[in-house]
Parts: structure tokens; sequence; C-alpha cells
């Protein structure tokens, strides 16, 4: 392990000046914290700002969050992606008002008993918020470390994993000697380190208060280390979406819980095996009978993790008399979508109806 008699305060003292002035950082709130760091994994902080702030503003408290109904919880993600985290948030802040009286608990163990809550979030709420010398390792954590310490193998590895642990936690142990709130501090400047100076790509090793320790940096392994996987190439899907109106009303329906995007609403669609399908066909598949005023809207393109996903969207203006089976949805006043959470893709949809 690198000499860290100097640099333990060399980056508390680099993050008291630079560290950016974020809103969850004027706070021990404990559950404000837990909001922003669920938000931010997978997610930029220019994103979760206005994410974060309509949450606390909407749901203060964690029985406020308990309380609330799931489509409310959902609409307030709505956008972030990743969705299974806001319900995830719902079951524990039930979980911690019936169990902790409201009160997110201090222990680590506690904590990763809670849906949602790994050994991530636990060290970051333990340390942030409870002061406790809990070490934490997201990816930013991991290249600064393994930079640091010129560790050229992949950090996934189990013996690597465990290497970054130790020395996570040694380091940890002598911020925590600085005094009350050094180990939030600490944990917290390894983080904003790795992701304002000690990036993937040319990294600004000039301006990095480390740079005299970096392993890496003496033997020239910084654009080398840590290693990284290469990533897949994106799978290509298609899927159909139908706006089916009736008068001032449409159909959607709830996605499954347990499915992707699961509790937020949708036109209904089906996935197509390739870009040349029949829309006719596959409405009459999803209707029950062969559309005749079939018409094509604009195609939407997107991507979920690893997935480049088109969305061919038609309208068509049922008969009267119309029976729409259950599988398609509910009808749903247009001017009234607004209130529902949708997927990202399908609220575009929604908006042009609204």
């Amino acid at each position: 392990m690198t000499n860290a008699t100097d640099l333990v305060p060399q980056l508390l003292a680099w993050y008291e000046r630079s560290a950016r002035d974020l809103p969850w950082r004027r706070t021990q709130d404990p559950y404000a914290i837990w909001i922003s760091e669920v938000m931010l994994q997978q997610t930029q902080v220019k994103t979760v700002l206005p994410y974060w702030r309509r949450w606390m503003r909407t749901l203060p408290t964690v029985r406020a969050l308990a309380r609330a109904r799931l489509d409310r919880v959902l609409k307030l993600w709505e956008g972030l992606g990743y969705y299974r985290r806001a319900r995830q948030l719902h079951q524990a802040a039930q979980a911690i008002v019936s169990q902790h009286d409201g009160r997110l608990p201090a222990t680590y163990r506690q904590l990763v008993a809670l849906p949602g809550i790994g050994a991530y979030t636990a060290g970051a709420l333990c340390s942030i918020a409870f002061d406790q010398p809990v070490p934490v390792l997201d990816g930013n954590v991991c290249r600064v470390l393994t930079r640091l310490e010129a560790i050229r193998a992949h950090p996934r590895q189990a013996r690597v994993a465990r290497r970054l642990r130790a020395l996570a936690a040694d380091y940890l142990a002598r911020a925590a000697r600085v005094g009350p709130g050094a180990c939030g501090r600490w944990n917290q400047a390894l983080m904003e380190l790795g992701a304002l100076v000690c990036v993937p790509r040319q990294p600004d090793c000039a301006r990095c208060p480390l740079s005299r320790w970096c392993k890496a940096r003496r033997l020239g392994l910084v654009e080398r280390i840590p290693r990284v996987t290469p990533r897949p190439a994106p799978l290509v899907r298609h899927v159909v979406a139908l706006v089916i109106r009736r008068a001032q009303t449409v159909l959607v329906r709830r996605r499954p819980a347990g499915a992707v995007n699961g509790g937020l609403w949708e036109f209904p669609s089906l996935e197509v095996s390739g870009a040349e399908f029949d829309p006719k066909a596959v409405a009459r598949g999803l209707l029950g009978y062969q559309p005749s005023n079939l018409i094509s809207l604009r195609p939407l393109r997107h991507q979920i993790t690893r997935y480049r996903i088109t969305l061919h969207v038609f309208h068509h203006t049922v008969p009267p008399g119309f029976q729409a089976p259950a599988a398609l949805g509910q009808w749903r006043r247009t001017d009234r979508l607004e209130g529902l959470p949708f997927a990202r893709a399908h609220r575009r949809i929604a908006a042009t109806l609204e």
C-alpha cells in the first residue's frame, strides 16, 4: 500500500476546495442521502439534480414515501430509467416504517437487509450519513485505487476485488482518525476524484492531488489501468406500438411487475422479428380483426442497457361498439395521460396526444 501519511490529508484538503456543491451534500438527513445515492447509480449528476429536488419536495420523509401510491413514486422517477430502483425504494421505505419506526437503520447489516440496498449503497450511507468507517467501491473508487497502486488485473477478479476492499478499508481507517465527519468526506473525496479528475480516458494527472503517489503515472500505465472488458455489441430489437383511439380516449396498459419497466404504463405493443413486417397483420393479432384505417406515425428510437430499440408507432380509430380485449388495457382520456408514469419512449407518444 502507498504511504498514506500525507496522502489522506492531501485528498481531504482537495475535496474541501474542489468538491461540487450538491444539495445532498448540504444535509446529514440519511433519507435525503439515500435517495441521492440510489438516483446516482448509473446516472449522471446533472440528470439527477432536478429529479432529487422534485422528489424531496414531494416525498420529504421515509413515511411519506412509504404512504405514497406506487404510481406516484414511478411518476416522480419517470425518465430516470432502471425503474426497479424506484420500486425498491418504495418497498424499502415500507419496511423501514414497519421494522425501524420510520428511521433509516444505522448499521451495515440492517441496511443490506432492505430491498435494493447493496454493499455500495450501505457503505455510502454508513460513512456519509452516520460517519462510520465502512468503505465504498464504485467504478470511480476502483479506478482511483487501481491506478494509485498500479493494479493491472481486472478489478472484477475475486482476488483483485478483495485487495481493493482491503485498500479502501485501510485508507478509510486512516481518514477516520482526522476527526468527526472524516469517513463520509473521505469516501466522497475518492468518488469525486474519480468523477472529475481520474476519469476513464485522458485523466487530468497534472491536477490530481495524488499524482506524486500514483504508481500508474510513474510507470506510464495510466491509460491502461484499470483493465476493462469490451462492451458487447448492442442488440437490435423492433417493437410495434398501437395508439388505439375511441373518441377522446386511448387504450393503455400497465406492464407486469416482474417485467422490464414493471408497473409503468404503455400503449399496446408487440415485438416483431425485424424491420420488415406487415403492420396490418401485427395489428390484427392485437385487435382481433383486420384494421382498415391504420396510420403510420414517426418511429421512435431508444436504448435500454444493451438493446437498441426501434418503436414503430401506428394510430388506429376503432369502429363503434368495439370491445377491447383485457390484454389491450384500459381506456383513458388523452388529456389525463400526464398523470400516468410511462416508459420514456411511450411517454413521447403520449405527449403527442396530450
